[in-house]
C-alpha cells in the first residue's frame, strides 16, 4: 500500500492571538480586514516615514513620529481593506486568502466600505497634523494605491508597484522637514522601493503555486528559481542606493558606518532564505520589521551628526 505524502502546511493569512482573539465575531473580523493582527504591515509602512524625518536632521522629533506611526496604522488598515474589497473573487482561490471576511462572506462590501471610510477619516486627523508641502505629497500616493490591487492582473512585478506605494513615508518625512535636497531624498525613496521589491517577493514565495493557477502575477513567479538571486540583487541596489543618500547628505565616509548593520541583517535574509520551506519565507519577510529600525538608526545618526 502507497503511502500518501502530507501536504505542506498553509501559512495562516490571519493568526488568532490576544486582543483580536478576544474579540466578538464582528469586531474580530473587522480588526483582521485591518490586518490589526498583523502589526508587521503597519511597521514597514511606518520605518520608511521615520527615515525621512530623521535623515532631515529635525532631531527626534517625537510628536511627528508618533502622527506618523498613527497614521501608518490607519493608512494600512485602509489599504488592506481596499485591496480585500477589490481581491475578494482572486482571495477565493488561492488557500491562504481563502478565509478573509470579505472573500468569505463574513463582512458584506458595505460594511468593509463603512469601514474604510472610518480608517481614513483617522489618517485625514493625522494628514492635518502635516505642514502643507506635506500634505501635498501624502495625498500624491492615492492614486498608486487605487491602481495597485489591479497591477498584480497586468504586470509580472506588482512588488514594484508596492514598493512606490508603501515607502512613501520617506517622501512624506522629509518633506514634513524640509522642501530642499532632493537629490539626497530621490537617493533615501529609490532604496526603500528596492528594499520593498525584495521583501514583497520573499512574501510572494508563499502564494506560487496558488497564484500561477488563477492567473496572478508576481515577481516570485517572474524569478523562478532565480528568486534568491533577485532577491540579492534588490537588497544589494537598496543598501547602494542608501549609501549613496548618506553620502550625498555627508560626504563623510564615516557616515556610510551607519549602515553596516543593515546591510549585515539583509545579507542574513538572503544567505538563510529557504524557498522549499513554508515558513521560511514569512520569517524572513517579517525580520524586515528588525531592518526598518535599523535603517531609521542609521538615519537618525547621520541626520544629527
Amino acid at each position: 500500500m502507497t503511502e500518501q505524502a502530507t501536504p505542506e502546511p498553509i501559512v495562516p493569512d490571519s493568526e488568532h492571538r490576544g486582543l483580536i482573539a478576544r474579540l466578538p465575531q464582528v469586531p474580530r473580523d473587522l480588526a483582521m480586514l485591518a490586518r490589526f493582527d498583523r502589526p508587521i504591515g503597519w511597521w514597514l509602512l511606518f520605518w520608511p516615514c521615520t527615515w525621512g524625518v530623521w535623515l532631515a536632521g529635525g532631531g527626534l522629533q517625537i510628536a511627528l513620529v508618533a502622527w506618523m506611526l498613527l497614521g501608518s496604522i490607519a493608512m494600512r488598515g485602509a489599504g488592506c481593506v481596499y485591496n480585500d474589497i477589490v481581491d475578494a473573487d482572486l482571495d477565493r482561490q488561492v488557500a491562504r486568502t481563502a478565509s478573509r471576511p470579505v472573500a468569505s462572506g463574513r463582512i458584506s462590501a458595505k460594511l468593509a466600505w463603512i469601514w474604510l471610510l472610518a480608517l481614513c477619516a483617522v489618517g485625514l486627523v493625522v494628514l492635518l497634523q502635516l505642514r502643507w508641502q506635506a500634505q501635498v505629497v501624502a495625498l500624491g500616493s492615492i492614486a498608486l494605491v487605487i491602481a495597485y490591487p489591479f497591477m498584480k492582473r497586468i504586470t509580472w512585478w506588482p512588488q514594484a508597484w508596492l514598493g512606490l506605494v508603501f515607502t512613501w513615508g520617506a517622501p512624506t518625512g522629509w518633506v514634513a522637514m524640509r522642501s530642499d535636497r532632493l537629490d539626497v531624498l530621490a537617493a533615501l525613496y529609490g532604496g526603500a522601493i528596492l528594499w520593498c521589491i525584495a521583501y514583497d517577493t520573499i512574501y510572494a514565495l508563499q502564494d506560487r503555486e496558488d497564484d500561477a493557477l488563477v492567473g496572478i502575477r508576481s515577481s516570485a513567479l517572474r524569478l523562478g528559481g532565480h528568486v534568491k538571486a533577485g532577491v540579492a540583487l534588490f537588497y544589494g541596489g537598496a543598501v547602494a542606493l542608501w549609501a549613496l543618500a548618506f553620502w550625498l547628505l555627508r560626504h563623510d565616509w564615516i557616515a556610510l558606518l551607519a549602515l553596516i548593520p543593515a546591510a549585515a541583517h539583509l545579507s542574513w535574509q538572503v544567505a538563510t532564505l529557504d524557498e522549499r520551506d513554508p515558513t521560511n519565507p514569512l520569517t524572513r519577510f517579517r525580520a524586515n520589521r528588525f531592518a526598518g529600525a535599523l535603517m531609521a538608526a542609521a538615519c537618525f545618526v547621520v541626520g544629527s551628526s
